[in-house]
């Protein structure tokens, strides 16, 4: 049985409302007034949190010759890796500065390191939660010294087998940290319909017994509230102002109108999962009253008359004796005279 953990003033897991995160990462371009352009609007959506990327080129893009093509203005865009991540990448201060002004509009910040200084950086801020990229699940060194922070941590789990997700699950829980959320997502940006697997999600709830959540990269909401209704604890979306911008990701991403449908519906959802507990819902009295049956005169019956099965028939309203109790009254004698349709009370048999 999975139990939730705290994340900075937020309780997230059953029984709690799934934490809403928009994905700023690179959106930003590099461009700090964009970026608290980006939280503002982001807040104004209703998400709960936001999150960047607190890399560090070197760390992972060492070869200046590789290449990654994306789509940008309808149009294919092939860029050298190493120019694209550090034209994107956040300098010293950016952080705090940028953490300030999430605590201002009053969404979680975090972010996605690529070492264990940025590791540093981020606990030194006072940072809720850490993010681990599906690129950097194999990386155990790093997963280890995430949960040597106490902090809670969140894997996603894109591009992995089975075997991989248990390694970095194992690598994190030696440290004696249990604060665990594992997050489903397919990356491939946008994801086909067929590809995104929501299912997979309560494979590895059901296999390390730990709380999931959903990085969803669809052009729509409906993964994610699917996602929901499965026991996501944690939607996370790209975001930008605008998908035409220059970069990798806005064309995939969600903008403020499509967010804030995300989590409209991610909401909705949760109130229409409601309860478990199998009984009338408050707005079903009425019906209860209205549209049950009842025990009726089927003719017009005389008081002393000894009730036969074809005196019975049942009709609305359900206010008197439900069909189930009609063995109560077959065999009675009536006190009063019951005219065809009338209820038949106990308080009528002799």
């Amino acid at each position: 049985m999975t139990v939730a953990i705290d994340i900075a003033d937020r309780r997230v897991g059953p029984g709690h409302p799934a934490l809403v995160v928009a994905e700023i990462g690179v959106n930003h371009n590099g461009d700090m007034r964009l970026a608290a352009e980006m939280i503002d609007a982001a807040a104004d959506t209703g998400v709960d949190a936001v999150k960047f990327q607190s890399y560090r080129t070197e760390d992972f893009v060492r070869d200046r010759n590789l290449t990654y093509s994306y789509r940008q203005g309808g149009r294919t865009v092939t860029e050298a890796q190493f120019a694209m991540f550090k034209r994107c990448e956040l300098g010293p201060g950016s952080l705090e500065a940028l953490k300030t002004h999430c605590d201002r509009r009053g969404v979680v910040f975090h972010a996605t390191p690529t070492s264990e200084e940025g590791i540093e950086e981020l606990v030194r801020l006072g940072v809720g939660v850490l993010k681990n990229g599906s690129d950097y699940l194999t990386h155990g060194p790093l997963v280890a010294a995430m949960g040597r922070t106490g902090l809670p941590t969140v894997l996603s789990t894109g591009m992995a087998t089975l075997a991989e997700v248990a390694a970095a699950v194992e690598a994190f829980r030696a440290t004696g940290n249990t604060r665990l959320i594992l997050l489903h997502c397919t990356s491939s940006y946008p994801t086909p319909a067929d590809e995104v697997h929501v299912r997979k999600m309560t494979t590895l709830a059901r296999a390390f017994g730990c709380l999931v959540g959903f990085s969803d990269h669809t052009a729509s909401a409906l993964a994610a509230v699917g996602a929901v209704t499965l026991g996501a604890c944690w939607i996370e979306k790209h975001f930008t102002l605008d998908k035409s911008l220059p970069g990798p990701d806005h064309a995939f991403s969600a903008d403020p109108t499509e967010m804030r449908e995300l989590v409209d519906a991610v909401r909705t959802a949760e109130a229409q999962l409601g309860s478990s507990r199998i009984a009338p819902a408050r707005s079903e009295s009425a019906g209860r009253r209205d549209f049950r049956l009842s025990c009726v005169a089927a003719r017009d019956l005389k008081c002393s008359q000894t009730l036969l099965c074809h005196d019975v028939m049942f009709a609305r309203p359900g206010t008197g004796l439900p069909p189930a109790d009609v063995e109560l009254v077959v065999g009675r004698r009536l006190k009063r005279d019951l005219a065809a349709g009338d209820l038949l009370l106990m308080e009528d048999l002799a």
